[in-house]
């Protein structure tokens, strides 16, 4: 249970902060400025729950790690629903705190960080484009995420290079989608925001993409890792 919870807590801190950052000051802070929130809730989180359950807080980093045989299948579905749990949390506290602000007042204006393509895109990005843009986000992201935390030589900087990874694949995703490479993420700002809503309409793309992507991962990653046999002559 202590791994399941601080999962939980985890993803409500990555939700919080990364959505509440583009929803509250996305104008002021910029592309670049709600890529690092993302980035450095990943590296705060990792130094203070890693040690515990990893710190996956992404159901698509846990289902590539169900892949590479990781973890098991028990693990995953507890680490799932514990990232859901904590992303629905954050975004009804985000939700209350906009709410709250005289000078923002209606969340459903101002939006919960959520994702999205065609008119919501900046760039007006389409479904198919979003798909294809959130399959390759993810497969690199859970690549690296797999990668260093695959030998003890570089687990001690895991939380700083996944911290910077998520970093720098928000600042290509976040015009095209808003960078999702989560599903917990995207999910939790659809749900508030209701199924009325259009967020609540398009969130399967980042749903279903960034597990492909993650699944993407997890098999090249065992491929190049897998063993070759030698055979001397």
């Amino acid at each position: 249970m202590n791994k399941y919870a601080s999962e939980l807590i985890g993803t409500f801190v990555l939700t919080l902060f990364g959505c509440g950052s583009a929803a509250i000051a996305g104008a002021a802070l910029g592309t670049l400025g709600i890529a690092f929130a993302f980035g450095l809730s990943i590296v705060a989180m990792a130094y203070a729950i890693g040690d515990i359950s990893g710190c996956h807080i992404n159901p698509a980093v846990s289902f590539g790690m169900l892949l590479a045989k990781r973890m098991s299948v028990k693990d995953f579905f507890g680490y799932v629903a514990a990232q859901v749990i904590g992303a629905c949390i954050a975004s009804g506290v985000l939700a209350f705190i906009i709410t709250n602000c005289v000078k923002l007042g209606d969340y459903t204006k101002t939006g919960l960080g959520q994702n999205g393509f065609d008119s919501v895109s900046a760039v007006g990005l389409s479904c198919s484009g979003a798909i294809i843009v959130e399959i390759i986000l993810t497969f690199v992201f859970v690549m690296v995420v797999l990668g260093v935390t695959s030998d003890n030589k570089t687990s001690h900087l895991a939380g700083l290079v996944i911290g910077l990874s998520l970093t720098f694949v928000h600042i290509m995703g976040i015009p095209l989608t808003g960078t999702s490479v989560n599903p917990a993420r995207s999910l939790a700002p659809a749900l508030v925001l209701g199924p009325n809503s259009l967020a609540f309409s398009q969130v399967w793309v980042f749903i279903v993409a960034p597990l492909i992507g993650g699944a993407l991962a997890a098999v090249v990653w065992r491929a190049l890792h897998s063993s070759n046999v030698v055979t001397d002559k």
